[in-house]
């Protein structure tokens, strides 16, 4: 790993000053949170360890086997050790967009590969780097982020930890998200953060629900979030959709046209907070986490709700370009073997 590790830091040495910014503060910043971890069991012999941390470190013990037993997800040293950060994030992602459009920009670095988003570990960073895509011309977010993967890599330094920005969760988001990012282990692809982030999402959906079968109370209220996730979901996919349309019309009307759509979502009931901040580059992001996860959760049952067929179509999936991905996943028959071994690609 500390080979790959210089041969990353080389390559984006040829790439300009503020790609090894990033590099050298995203790395910084991650071997922070490794130093500052420790393991699970060392956290409950320790008497200051509290009560009420001392049962979710348990719990989420609980959690990590259900997820390699009964998910298929990786057996590894992640999310067996815990670390307080003594912030409320662990990264900020800064998000960007066009002003008239919901391609997300992309940022791209050697052997991770590109995605929709930029992390960083210090929030006025963060902040500043906004700022100048602004200045750019870009519509962007700063988005608190509580926990992220690293894909497995950094198991040699005791791999991805549990962190005090999620650890207290309610026990459904808490598996969600132990599960989310152990996903993102099990299969991701370069340069696709819709696949990666919506496959992710759907296993976090299906196996919350799945660890929370035999407590019903938790479920239930594990599932009125979801449903109120839902709801508001379909009301940012309904106001992406129409300024689309604006976007798609006459030039000259797309300012104006903008300008109304976001006038009237922002009186939407419950959700005005959220739509007074919202940009571009928020409806961009959401929909690259949400948009994909219904076509997801019908591959899990086409694959007879098995995990580790399901993990095995998801890879076979990966393999294909972004479009055959995406028509495969739509289709109402779509699964990985329908199509063509001829077609299919490598990564």
């Amino acid at each position: 790993m500390i080979r790959r590790l210089l041969l990353a830091a080389t390559l984006l040495a040829l790439t300009g000053c503020s790609a090894v910014g990033h590099w050298r503060q995203a790395a910084g910043g991650h071997l922070g949170i490794t130093r500052a971890a420790r393991p699970v069991d060392e956290w409950l012999a320790d008497a200051k360890t509290p009560a009420d941390l001392a049962e979710r470190l348990r719990l989420s013990q609980q959690m990590r086997d259900f997820a390699t037993a009964r998910l298929a997800l990786p057996d590894n040293n992640s999310y067996r050790r815990y670390a307080d950060l003594g912030r409320a994030a662990a990264v900020w992602n800064v998000v960007a967009a066009p002003e008239f459009g919901f391609t997300l920009k992309t940022w791209c670095y050697p052997i991770m590969g590109c995605a929709g988003y930029q992390g960083w570990f210090d929030l006025d960073t963060a902040r500043a780097r906004a700022d100048a895509l602004k200045a750019e011309g870009w519509e962007v977010q700063v988005q608190a982020i509580p926990a992220y993967s690293t894909l497995g890599w950094s198991r040699l330094l005791g791999g991805d930890p549990l962190l005090n920005t999620f650890i207290r969760y309610p026990e459904g988001e808490l598996a969600a998200m132990i599960f989310h990012e152990l996903a993102h282990q099990r299969v991701y692809v370069s340069d696709d953060t819709g696949f990666n982030e919506a496959y992710a999402s759907a296993v976090e959906l299906i196996g919350a629900r799945q660890w929370l079968a035999a407590r019903p109370e938790a479920l239930a209220a594990f599932e009125a979030g979801r449903a109120r996730r839902a709801a508001f979901l379909a009301l940012a996919r309904e106001g992406r959709e129409r300024l689309q349309r604006v976007y798609d019309g006459p030039a000259d009307a797309r300012a104006a046209g903008k300008a109304a759509v976001m006038a009237e979502l922002r009186e939407v009931p419950g959700y005005e907070g959220w739509f007074q901040r919202a940009n571009n580059a928020s409806f961009a992001i959401l929909s690259a986490y949400s948009d994909l996860v219904p076509a997801f959760e019908r591959l899990f049952e086409r694959e007879g709700r098995d995990w580790v067929k399901f993990h095995a179509a998801v890879e076979r999936l990966a393999a294909l370009s972004r479009e055959q991905r995406r028509a495969n996943l739509r289709s109402p028959e779509g699964g990985s073997d329908d199509l063509d071994p001829a077609t299919r690609q490598t990564r």
